[in-house]
């Protein structure tokens, strides 16, 4: 990043434009205790308008939960525009799963309710969004929202508004460090929070958001694998197998034309 004061003025200053544009009067925003959400709500405090640091935890892994708190503490002594408000989703989440009837598929159903957990929060973070008048500040990252397709449709995914979408996970940490992000976070690796445990998005997609951040420009410039390395071979075709599956996300959802002659 050749400037991160530029970026944080100019990503500031489309918060407030955005904001007075819409005729709202701040933002709400999902703390996971990871870098994104910190320097989203990061970035909305220093608009100087009201900002509200939502934590939803459930069954969250004990260090995850701990950076949330402590992030917020952070910004609440440094930024008199941002108030809190904690959501225990647990006994919501317990409820939820006694009703589900039985499946035979344990892992599906697994994968299924870690994106059920992102719904319930960003049913949350629209609640205070309507009872304040506020709009929902996205946390999702460029080579998230627009590589591998890694968020929930419905979930961290249904947002107002994405201040750091065109930033790249790596540019994303070095935003943060500029913004003077608690380094408990800084040093984290990164997860989603949405399995009750503490695996890492690299767990799950196979590769670090810097391999992948590579493959996302070879793709987009078209290179040749026959230039790569085996382990770029192999990253690459990670990053196709998740951008080519989650297409249904990234794309505008289909509509069905019906021919004028019908109607």
């Amino acid at each position: 990043m050749k400037s991160a004061e530029k970026v944080e003025n100019h990503i500031t200053n489309w918060l407030k434009t955005y904001l007075k544009n819409a005729r709202m009067e701040g933002f709400v925003v999902g703390i996971s205790g990871g870098i994104d959400s910190a320097v989203t709500s990061t970035l909305c405090a220093r608009t100087g308008h009201q900002v509200l640091c939502l934590e939803m935890p459930i069954q969250q892994e004990t260090n995850q939960d701990n950076r949330a708190k402590n992030h917020i503490k952070w910004l609440k002594e440094n930024y008199s525009n941002v108030t809190s408000e904690r959501l225990n989703l647990d006994t919501v989440f317990s409820s939820f799963l006694d009703i589900l009837p039985p499946t035979e598929d344990a892992d599906v159903q697994f994968l299924s309710l870690a994106n059920t957990r992102a719904r319930f929060r960003m049913s949350s973070l629209y609640y205070f969004a309507g009872l304040k008048n506020y709009l929902v500040a996205g946390t999702g990252n460029k080579v998230e929202d627009f590589g591998v397709g890694f968020y929930t449709k419905y979930g961290d995914g249904g947002v107002d508004l994405s201040p750091i979408a065109d930033l790249n996970k790596t540019q994303v940490f070095a935003l943060g460090k500029h913004l003077g992000v608690i380094e408990s976070i800084q040093n984290a690796a990164p997860t989603d929070g949405l399995w009750g445990d503490d695996r890492t998005d690299e767990d799950q997609l196979g590769a670090t958001y810097p391999e992948l951040e590579w493959a996302m420009e070879a793709h987009e410039n078209r290179l040749e694998k026959d230039q790569f390395s085996e382990r770029q071979k192999i990253v690459f075709d990670l990053y196709l197998k998740h951008h080519q599956r989650n297409q249904h996300k990234m794309l505008p959802i289909p509509v069905c034309e019906i021919p004028a002659e019908f109607l």
